[in-house]
């Protein structure tokens, strides 16, 4: 008997390839889905990492990671596209290209220019391109503080009202700048989101335990799923933000070092209820 499945909004997921299932496409795959859209993914590089930092990355040649990205966007209604290791300035410049032959579709990217473990991961040359041709292009961003100061190339100065209005002006429709490199004696986290012509609005939740690896690309990810479903985009990061805290509540070790968030959690838990 055949089944016929609901139509689920497509999210187009850009990024790197994280053997441990951490962080990078497998953790925007469960995201997305977990937030109820269906992901298509395309791929800018594969890593040599593990839970305690990257130690090797290999870019996906330009026109092979452009083909990717053509094919799912000529076969399927892609309804936002969220980019996050980009990996080299070539993939970068691929991906920008593509955007602006489909202005129409929202992204949503995370800048992900350092491994948790602290190895680097963009050079200056690709984040002079990222703050110059592909910010601009987004409908919203979400660094964290390091990431925003050294988009921003403010010296040092980490106010994220400062930063934040700093990255409006590059181009970006919003950012959400999340607070979890905050110093850690603090008890809470604030994330800050700031959107052109709108007052900033600032969320707190509880700091957890521990370090992560891969909450970016889950938040990231979330987000762009929930606008994917229609959400709007102030509702979109509430949201996301509750799924992604609730993500690291249920986060677990399969390594040494960090832990992954269980993106799964709802399933698991609807499992274990059963």
């Amino acid at each position: 008997m055949h089944l016929k499945s609901p139509h689920l909004p497509v999210v187009l997921a850009i990024g790197g390839h994280d053997p441990g299932g951490g962080a990078g496409i497998q953790a925007d795959i469960e995201s997305i889905g977990a937030n109820g859209c269906h992901a298509a993914t395309a791929l800018t590089c594969v890593t040599v990492q593990d839970s305690c930092n990257v130690s090797q990355l290999v870019p996906i040649p330009p026109a092979t990671l452009a083909d990717q990205i053509s094919a799912t966007l000529s076969d399927c209604q892609v309804a936002i596209i969220k980019i996050g290791l980009l990996g080299s300035l070539s993939a970068a410049e691929a991906i920008v290209e593509i955007l602006h032959r489909h202005p129409t579709i929202p992204v949503v990217f995370d800048p992900v220019l350092r491994a948790g473990g602290g190895g680097e991961l963009a050079n200056m040359r690709l984040i002079d391109y990222i703050r110059q041709t592909l910010i601009p292009l987004c409908r919203l961003i979400t660094p964290n503080i390091p990431e925003a100061v050294k988009l921003t190339d403010m010296n040092g100065l980490s106010a994220p009202d400062t930063v934040g209005r700093q990255l409006l002006g590059l181009g970006a429709e919003a950012v959400l700048i999340t607070g979890t490199h905050e110093p850690d004696e603090r008890r809470e986290i604030t994330h800050y989101l700031y959107q052109t012509g709108a007052s900033p609005i600032h969320t707190s939740c509880r700091r957890l335990a521990g370090v992560f690896h891969g909450s970016g690309c889950t938040l990231a990810s979330a987000i762009a799923a929930r606008m994917a479903a229609g959400e709007a985009l102030q509702v979109a990061v509430a949201q996301g933000l509750e799924y992604s805290w609730s993500a690291l509540t249920h986060g677990f070790k399969t390594g040494k070092c960090q832990s992954i968030p269980g993106r799964l959690y709802r399933i698991l838990r609807h499992h274990d209820e059963r």
